[in-house]
């Protein structure tokens, strides 16, 4: 269920002494970012500011991620489990979530390769106004998107061609270049990776 300000009474907050776990999920990777714990106040403060939340056990006290680092979350979503007491929040981070400097607290857990395509989106899309000579990316960026289009054809013939000669290897290599030069594409059309994915998903109901 979708938890908003105006449906959040109805979690089971009796049965955690007024604490739910919250675990934070990057909204574009899927990656599991961290895990705190949220009581109403922590709640309806994360949808007020849209900035994720949490009560500090240790501190007895409110927590907003990043007060002091600055690493905040920002806020896409809330969920509720099956049984209205554990917390599923979507959310963009600015910056590394764990307090290392990690990514996410569970950083030498194994990560699904995929979402590896949400980091890469992240990078091309801060290279977008960086300067041309500071990297191939940048460098695309600045010829234009006829010229990116047209990347994307000839690393797409590329693909294909290394099928149908069966060349495993080659067909690896080319279609890691159609996804990157497709992805620098739709950067500079402005869009993401998401447009694609989300019209997929309207066609698979």
């Amino acid at each position: 269920m979708i938890i908003t300000n105006e449906n959040s009474n109805k979690l089971a907050w009796d049965k955690m002494d007024n604490l739910l776990p919250a675990i934070v999920q990057d909204a574009l990777s899927g990656k599991v970012l961290m895990q705190g714990y949220m009581d109403q106040d922590a709640l309806t403060r994360t949808f007020e500011t849209g900035k994720v939340t949490f009560f500090s056990r240790s501190k007895q006290r409110l927590w907003t991620k990043g007060e002091t680092s600055g690493n905040t979350l920002d806020l896409v979503s809330v969920a509720c489990d099956c049984d209205q007491d554990s917390l599923l929040v979507l959310a963009n981070p600015n910056g590394p979530t764990c307090h290392t400097g990690a990514e996410s607290c569970w950083f030498d857990g194994n990560t699904p390769a995929f979402t590896f395509l949400a980091d890469l989106e992240r990078v091309l899309a801060a290279r977008k106004d960086a300067d041309p000579k500071s990297s191939y990316t940048a460098s695309l960026y600045n010829k234009g998107i006829k010229r990116i289009a047209q990347k994307v054809g000839e690393e797409g013939v590329e693909t294909a061609l290394a099928a149908t000669v069966h060349d495993k290897e080659e067909l690896k290599n080319e279609a890691a270049d159609l996804l990157y030069h497709l992805t620098v594409l739709l950067q500079a059309s402005d869009m993401s990776l998401n447009d694609a994915l989300n019209v997929l998903r309207e066609r698979h109901k």
